[in-house]
């Protein structure tokens, strides 16, 4: 029974953490140690704290978090709004890292 609680933490691991976001500009905004994933609109620091530590096994130094407000577009002549998106921009302990694309 307990590995099936424990395949409910990763699920809800995964809930949380949506996509890692892999543009150029966070890639050297943030420095060697600095990840940015878009999260869970509910998720807390924390939650995303303990995820990321218990997916990529390493040690979480800080995280902040910011919602990005969706933007009004125009396709084919038709307003549309994109949705909110909560980000989040986790900082490692010295000697840690993420390896997103691994064998490439």
């Amino acid at each position: 029974m307990a590995s099936m609680a424990e395949n409910r933490t990763v699920f809800k691991d995964y809930d949380i953490l949506r996509y890692p976001i892999t543009s150029e500009k966070s890639m050297k905004s943030g420095g060697s140690n600095q990840y940015f994933f878009v999260v869970d609109k509910k998720a807390t620091k924390q939650d995303v704290k303990n995820a990321v530590e218990r997916i990529f096994e390493v040690k979480v130094k800080s995280v902040n978090t910011l919602i990005r407000k969706g933007k009004v577009r125009t396709f084919k002549g038709h307003l549309g709004r994109l949705s909110d998106t909560k980000r989040a921009m986790v900082c490692l302990e010295n000697g840690h890292s993420i390896r997103f694309v691994s064998g490439v």
